[in-house]
């Protein structure tokens, strides 16, 4: 295995690496699954307690592969250099190859110089089928938690755009029904341009949105749309959710409560960027625990719900942000 900087076409073994994604349960590319398990499923890894960084490149043929390693440091050393513009030579130790899949499961938009065109290895080489992105075309699963976490990522550029002098970080204004909340102008989009999920330095990215009404990003088939959420549980941590008139913003406060009472896989609720992020079947809701909340549906391509704060969010939004403190 081998890092940018000493590639050389004659060594058909080595792996050319062109970037690296850490799948952990506090942080995996949220276009894989909805918990750190499945998203392991997906690549056929066992879901170890540390988790795996993944290994993005190309062999002396030009073949695509992922490799899992059970250097998470390094991996995350790395990705923490590229981020500030500095090189940095990703080449673990073999004892820590958990695993080489054939594939790339996230869209990557460079090639190793010097080597034929990315190309998926055959099965017969690879010994199983070859990994892939989702399908980038079609509202779901993946596209509701990449618009989630483009929430995150851009959390008060979002929520300017719903600020109307009522409502606020106290929870004096508004009833939590997204009804309340005036529809945001679509030509008033945050400025800027949102990470592209095929940039190469950060494989799990989103790409831009135009408004909280419509949310562009790489998308997949929703496995699990219109599924059922976990039953309501009552929760000594916090009252029952926010009442709303929205049946599927409401199934998805019930589900995120009841992770409460009855703890989720890891990786359903966490940390990201600064915000509450849970995930569930056919939903995700991002929030800031000191403000407000944003639920994306499968079910309901491109809109995203603000549930403002009311006199039961903030105590859930507060047990919700304990819960990704403890399990990440």
């Amino acid at each position: 295995m081998t890092g940018t900087d000493d590639y050389t076409q004659a060594d058909d073994d080595a792996l050319f690496v062109l970037t690296a994604a850490m799948l952990t349960p506090a942080q995996f590319p949220s276009v894989l699954a909805d918990d750190y398990p499945q998203a392991c499923e997906v690549l056929g890894l066992e879901p170890a307690r540390d988790g795996y960084g993944l290994l993005f490149g190309q062999d002396g043929g030009g073949a695509r592969w992922t490799v899992a390693i059970t250097d998470t440091a390094l991996v995350a050393c790395a990705l923490a250099a590229w981020d500030c513009g500095l090189e940095y030579d990703l080449s673990p130790d073999e004892r820590y190859v958990a695993a080489a899949l054939p594939g790339w499961p996230l869209p990557v938009a460079v090639a190793a110089p010097g080597v034929p065109e990315p190309h998926d290895p055959s099965e017969e080489e690879a010994g199983r089928p070859p990994l892939a992105p989702p399908d980038l075309e079609t509202w779901g699963g993946a596209q509701r938690r990449l618009g989630a976490d483009e929430i995150a990522l851009r959390w008060w550029a979002w929520r300017e755009q719903l600020t109307d002098g009522t409502d606020g970080a106290d929870g004096t204004g508004g009833t939590g029904d997204p009804a309340d909340t005036p529809a945001p102008d679509d030509d008033a989009a945050p400025d800027g341009e949102a990470p592209d999920p095929t940039d190469t330095t950060d494989p799990a990215a989103t790409t831009s949105t135009t408004g909280p009404a419509a949310v562009e990003t790489a998308s997949d088939e929703a496995d699990e749309a219109g599924g059922e959420t976990a039953e309501t549980n009552e929760a000594p941590a916090a009252p029952s959710p926010v009442p709303v008139g929205h049946a599927g913003v409401r199934r998805a406060l019930e589900g995120a409560e009841a992770y409460l009472s009855s703890p989720p896989p890891p990786g359903r609720v966490r940390s990201a960027h600064g915000a509450v992020r849970a995930d569930g079947p056919g939903w995700s809701l991002v929030a800031r625990t000191d403000d407000m909340a944003f639920v994306l549906l499968d079910d309901e391509p491109g809109e995203v719900h603000p549930v403002r704060r009311g006199p039961a969010l903030p105590a859930l939004l507060e047990a919700l942000g304990e819960l990704a403190a403890r399990t990440g």
